[in-house]
């Protein structure tokens, strides 16, 4: 008999079918035993009665927490159980039976205790829908991409250049010479649409941030995306589809698991229909300053700022034309402002911060020769990024989506932590 997946029992109502999993819980009612199992796409309930043959009501009862096994039973419809089904058990088969209990019991536990045990953790009930949804929100940007003719290309994680200034880099020996983690994919992105026109990666990239706040990772997966012939208003315009699609696909895919977290998919739909608001950051400001939260014309926006422009907006909403002075040195300048940089932040909507960073890129050797000198960085590291303006340059865009913080704000979850499978943080490198 093939295995049945959780997921794919209401198809079978009526039907034995084969599950195999883990025991995530189980208890007894009178003469009756149920058993939990989980198999990562869902729990399902398998009832346990003295019909079934003797060693499986033994099991039954007998089977600890997380032993892996197999359960042959028949589907029935059991509309006050999860999923509306429940499985009538014939057999219970282990597979391997832990000897000694597993250390995440079905109660409260510190998140010191339970980050030791993240590579546990995350077979719990709340745990497996927060992965499922992070599946469905790369899967979204991918296909979100590959419908527009983007071509999915890589970019190194091994770099010689700052990216997003030098305070951040992770330093290492690359046989002798300096080399650095890289904290962005875009100079090389930017190389690469010079030759696809259309480009985005997705991938790992790093900030020796010491950060210690519920929006902070310091290894965490990026979106990024560049397009050669494309302004400003075009970038922004791309990233209000990009992140309208996600979160429609999540909500089409992953309904269930969104439920399981108590998130309202309607109310995320809301969020995201219409047009996203646009400030430019001088208005910004003065938002944040009527919010009462303290803020000075050439600061960049904190938590408490961003909490009070999502507070404010009650949606995902653009930021523009930020300072130059505060911006990294390949953003285009504003052509009617040139102390305003062409670029933009998006805030996601109830406090989960900026999810999105993006520019208009400069695009003439003279700009980027001046702006990297005012930005007091060497031009030897940069003189491959130099030749991208020598030899057929043309005004170009882009954008990093942070994919952590956006399964955050989609899942409605507290800490970004959760977000990834096993989280960097300043002070944690373990599991």
């Amino acid at each position: 008999m093939a295995s049945v997946y959780v997921e794919e029992l209401g198809r079978h109502i009526g039907t034995e079918v084969l599950i195999q999993g883990w025991l995530y819980n189980k208890r007894s009612s009178g003469r009756v035993r149920f058993v939990l199992v989980r198999d990562g796409t869902g729990i399902v309930q398998g009832v346990v009665t003295p019909d079934a043959d003797p060693r499986t009501f033994e099991l039954a009862e007998a089977l600890p927490q997380e032993a892996s096994l197999r359960m042959w039973g028949t589907v029935r419809a059991e509309p006050r159980a999860p999923g509306g089904v429940e499985v009538a058990v014939r057999r219970l088969e282990p597979v391997h039976i832990p000897s000694t209990p597993f250390p995440i019991g079905l109660k409260e536990h510190g998140p010191g205790f339970l980050m030791d045990h993240r590579h546990l953790w995350i077979r719990m009930r709340r745990q497996v829908p927060l992965l499922r949804i992070r599946d469905a929100v790369l899967w979204a940007i991918r296909a979100f991409f590959r419908e527009r003719g983007f071509v999915a290309t890589e970019a190194p994680v091994l770099v010689g250049t700052a990216v997003e200034g030098t305070t951040t880099l992770f330093p290492l020996d690359y046989f002798g010479a300096p080399a650095y983690l890289s904290q962005s994919g875009q100079l090389y992105l930017e190389a690469t649409c010079m030759a696809l026109g259309k480009v985005y990666w997705i991938g790992p990239v790093f900030r020796a941030e010491k950060s210690k706040t519920r929006r902070h990772l310091t290894e965490f997966w990026m979106a990024e995306a560049e397009q050669a012939f494309l302004d400003h208003e075009g970038n922004l315009a791309l990233q209000e589809a990009l992140v309208r699609y996600v979160v429609e696909a999540v909500v089409a895919e992953r309904a269930r698991e969104l439920g399981e977290l108590e998130r309202d998919p309607e109310a995320l739909r809301e969020e995201v229909a219409g047009p996203f608001p646009r400030v430019t950051y001088h208005e910004a400001v003065e938002v944040v300053r009527k919010a009462g939260v303290l803020m000075e014309v050439g600061d960049d926006f904190g938590a408490p700022a961003e909490d009070a422009l999502s507070a404010h907006f009650g949606r995902p909403v653009f930021v523009e034309r930020f300072p130059a002075a505060i911006k990294p040195f390949y953003m285009k300048r504003d052509p009617a402002h040139p102390d305003l940089a062409l670029c933009a932040d998006l805030i996601a909507p109830e406090g989960y911060g900026e999810i999105i960073g993006g520019s208009q890129r400069v695009d003439t050797e003279e700009e980027l020769l001046a702006q990297l000198r005012e930005a007091r960085l060497p031009e030897e590291p940069y003189r491959w990024y130099l030749d991208l303006r020598r030899w057929g340059s043309v005004p170009h865009a882009g954008f990093g989506l942070g994919v952590e913080r956006t399964v955050q704000w989609i899942a409605g979850i507290p800490h970004i932590r959760e977000a990834i499978p096993f989280p960097r943080t300043l002070e944690r490198l373990y599991p």
